[in-house]
């Protein structure tokens, strides 16, 4: 497999504040401990650029973007709600995550790797068409599904997050849209609070209670979303890669092991290799402690690479 590992030194710009866990060390983690182990050294690396306004367009308003635009703070640091803060570079970081999306979709599509991972901040799956909340402004995915229909013309885009908080922005987002089959798993009952029984037929809930081990896990995931997928056959898969369902991250109570990252990233590879000719996209939500979000990432990226958990 040729896996391709998108990030940008300047989605470390931004930032919310020294005690806040979504932080700019979570990606120094990540190339850490990929670098360490060699894994780092075997994918395509490569700069994430900028996505257009034309491209974030596509699944936020335009009066949406400028509002956001008008809270950009010239010094210092403005919240937006009790969690989610900008500083005058949050706007580029977050351009450049969802561009790497865009990027790796075309990645895909002009045949130059088979999948990708992109290693960026601020995350995106909680940023809903109209409002920025849950540390993210732009719906990096939803981005990159929108330029996926728009530019190679997919009829059936899956989106899969793991992430231990359901994706509400991604499901506000394509709620009803029969082209995209949005599978998510996430702890039950726990924030956002919101399309957690959704009843959108495109939309595949996987409810997780607390304490929910890696064997659970697994068995829940392929009661759930192994039919949709194959009745769906997807011609590209994009997952939001959240690494905060580990036993060790500090703000949820998951219980999954590395070794569960790996399982997960395989599945969906099998999907991408059934339909989708290898096609297959990743980008980084969540995971809070470093160590386990370093450790997490290299699972996840040693699957896409073909390679073995250990």
């Amino acid at each position: 497999m040729i896996t391709a590992y998108i990030s940008h030194p300047d989605c470390q710009r931004h930032h919310m504040g020294p005690e806040h866990p979504e932080s700019p060390l979570r990606l120094e983690a990540i190339r850490a401990r990929l670098m360490l182990g060699g894994t780092l050294q075997q994918t395509m690396q490569s700069d994430a650029r900028e996505a257009s306004e034309e491209q974030l367009a596509r699944v936020h308003p335009l009066r949406h973007l400028r509002a956001l635009d008008k809270c950009l703070p010239d010094h210092g640091i403005v919240p937006l709600d009790g969690d989610t803060l900008m500083n005058p570079d949050t706007l580029l970081a977050a351009r450049l995550a969802a561009g790497a999306v865009v990027r790796g979709v075309d990645l895909v599509f002009r045949q130059q790797a088979d999948n990708v991972f992109c290693a960026v901040r601020p995350p995106g799956h909680h940023a809903e068409a109209t409002d920025a909340m849950g540390f993210c402004f732009y719906n990096n995915v939803a981005v990159g599904a929108a330029h996926a229909r728009a530019r190679y013309g997919v009829r059936r885009v899956a989106i899969l997050d793991f992430d231990v908080h359901q994706c509400n922005g991604t499901i506000d987002i394509f709620k009803d849209d029969p082209e995209v089959l949005v599978c998510t798993s996430f702890q039950y009952p726990f924030y956002p609070w919101r399309y957690l029984r959704s009843e959108s037929q495109n939309v595949i809930n996987t409810p997780l209670a607390a304490g929910t081990d890696g064997p659970a896990f697994r068995q829940a995931i392929e009661d759930d979303w192994l039919p949709a997928l194959h009745a769906f056959k997807p011609e590209l898969v994009l997952v939001s890669a959240g690494f905060d369902a580990h036993r060790e991250d500090p703000l949820a109570e998951l219980c999954l092991e590395d070794e569960d990252y790996h399982w997960v990233t395989h599945l969906a590879m099998e999907i991408a290799a059934l339909y989708a000719d290898n096609r297959l996209v990743s980008v980084l939500e969540g995971g809070y402690d470093p160590a386990a979000l370093g450790r997490g990432a290299e699972a996840h990226v040693k699957a896409l690479l073909g390679l073995p958990f250990a």
